[in-house]
C-alpha cells in the first residue's frame, strides 16, 4: 500500500531481489529477475493487465516463469494467473500462461484488509497519500523531517475530530516532507503520489467485502505451485515504548505503527479478513512459528495475518508489513550490494519490534527459493 517498483533512483525491492537471486543460485537456478512497476493504487485488473504485458515483453517463449507478488501485488498475480478472468490486455500478452509455474505471494491480503476499508474513506485518502510520501522518503533519507512527522502523528490521533482540520493537517505534512528533497526527485514523487490521488480502485477492492467476492471467482490454475509467506508484529508494548523515547523518530515511528496496527486489528464476524479453512498443515506451520495458532486480530500493521493464507505456507515469522522486503534495521555497518551503487542499507523506518533481522531475512528467502526451484521446469 506504500510501496513503489523504482522511484527516483531508488529500488524498493532491490534487498529481496538480490538474495532471491543469490538462493535461486544455490540451488542451480539462474534466473532473470524483472521489477513490474505498476499505478500504485489504480484497480487490481488493470494491475494484472500491466503485469501480463511486461512477462510477454521480457519472455523468450521458452523458460518457466515464477511469479511473486508482495501486499497488493499478490492479489494481481494471483488474479492473472486464474483460468478464465478477464484483464483489459490484448490476448498475445497472455500467450506465456501455460509456462507459469510457480505464484508466491507474501503479506497478501487474500482475503481483504480493515485498513482498505479505512484508506478508501475521505480522510483515509490523505492518510495514504502522506504516509506514501513518508514511506518513500524515510527510505532513501534514513529519517525524514521531525516536524512533518510529527504532524502525521497528530493527524493520525484525531481521526474522529474534524475532518477539514485533518485534512489540512495531512496536506502540510506531505508538503513539508516533500520540501526535502531536491527539484528532479521531488517532481518523480508528486508523480507518484498524483497517481495515488486519481485512482484509488485497489483500496476499494481491498476492502473485506469485495475480497469475499474476489475470492468466489479466483481460482488457482492446476499444475502451479501456490506457496505464501505470512507475518505477524505485536502491538507495541509499554516496554517497547519507552526504549524510543531516547530516539524522537523512533518514538514517532512506533506511534505511526501502533496506529496502523490497531486499524487492522478490527474484524467483523461476517467478514472477518480470514481464510476459512487454512488446513491442518498450514496451522501446524503457525503454532511451531508463534507457539501457538494466531487469532483473527493479529497483523503486521497492514495485512492481518490469517488473510495472508493461501496455498502452502513457506515461512511464517515475526516481521511488520516493509522487513519482510529488507527493510529493516540491519546489523551495524552493514550494506545492502544490489542498490543502485551497490550499497544500499537495510532501513527500519516502520518501528513494530518485530526483531526482524538478516537471519530471519535469510531464513524466509531461502524458504521461498525452495518452493520456486522445487516447481516444475
Amino acid at each position: 500500500m506504500f510501496g513503489f517498483g523504482r522511484l527516483a533512483s531508488y529500488d524498493y525491492f532491490a534487498h529481496l531481489e538480490s538474495a532471491l537471486r543469490r538462493e535461486l543460485r544455490t540451488r542451480g537456478q539462474d534466473a532473470v529477475m524483472w521489477v513490474v512497476d505498476v499505478s500504485p493504487t489504480a484497480s487490481v485488473r488493470r494491475r494484472a493487465a500491466r503485469l501480463a504485458e511486461l512477462v510477454a515483453s521480457t519472455s523468450t517463449g521458452q523458460e518457466a516463469i515464477h511469479l511473486l507478488g508482495h501486499s497488493t501485488g499478490g492479489v494481481d498475480v494471483r488474479l492473472l494467473a486464474s483460468p478464465g478472468v478477464s484483464v483489459p490486455c490484448d490476448d498475445a500478452a497472455l500467450t506465456w500462461l501455460p509456462r507459469l509455474a510457480s505464484v508466491t505471494t507474501m503479506s497478501t491480503p487474500h482475503y481483504g484488509t480493515p485498513l482498505a476499508a479505512f484508506f478508501a474513506t475521505v480522510s483515509g485518502q490523505k492518510m495514504l497519500y502522506a504516509m506514501s510520501a513518508l514511506t518513500f522518503i524515510a527510505l532513501t533519507l534514513g529519517s525524514p523531517p521531525l516536524a512533518a512527522a510529527s504532524a502525521l502523528v497528530f493527524a493520525i490521533g484525531r481521526l474522529d475530530r474534524a475532518l477539514g482540520f485533518q485534512i489540512r493537517v495531512l496536506d502540510r505534512a506531505t508538503d513539508r516532507l516533500l520540501r526535502v528533497l531536491d527539484e528532479a526527485r521531488s517532481r518523480e514523487v508528486r508523480a507518484y503520489l498524483d497517481a495515488i490521488g486519481s485512482d484509488q480502485g485497489a483500496m476499494v477492492q481491498l476492502m473485506p467485502e469485495a475480497m469475499d467476492l474476489y475470492q468466489a471467482s479466483v481460482r488457482d490454475r492446476p499444475g502451479v505451485h501456490y506457496q505464501c509467506t505470512v507475518s505477524m508484529a505485536k502491538l507495541p508494548s509499554p516496554v517497547k515504548w519507552l526504549g524510543q523515547l531516547t530516539s524522537p523518530w523512533g518514538a514517532l515511528s512506533t506511534a505511526i505503527f501502533a496506529a496502523l496496527w490497531g486499524i487492522t486489528s478490527r474484524t467483523d464476524e461476517r467478514y472477518p479478513c480470514a481464510a476459512p479453512h487454512a488446513g491442518e498443515e498450514a496451522e501446524a506451520v503457525l503454532a511451531k512459528a508463534f507457539g501457538r495458532a494466531p487469532g483473527v486480530r493479529a497483523n503486521d500493521g497492514v495485512v492481518p495475518l490469517r488473510s495472508q493464507l493461501h496455498g502452502r505456507v513457506a515461512w511464517a515469522g515475526y516481521a511488520d508489513h516493509l522487513d519482510v522486503l529488507g527493510h529493516f534495521a540491519g546489523a551495524k555497518g552493514s550494506r545492502n550490494t544490489s542498490g543502485p551503487d551497490g550499497d544500499a542499507p537495510h532501513v527500519d523506518w516502520l518501528r513494530s519490534g518485530a526483531g526482524f533481522d538478516e537471519a530471519r531475512f535469510a531464513e524466509m528467502t531461502s524458504a521461498i527459493a525452495e518452493g520456486i526451484a522445487r516447481a516444475r521446469s
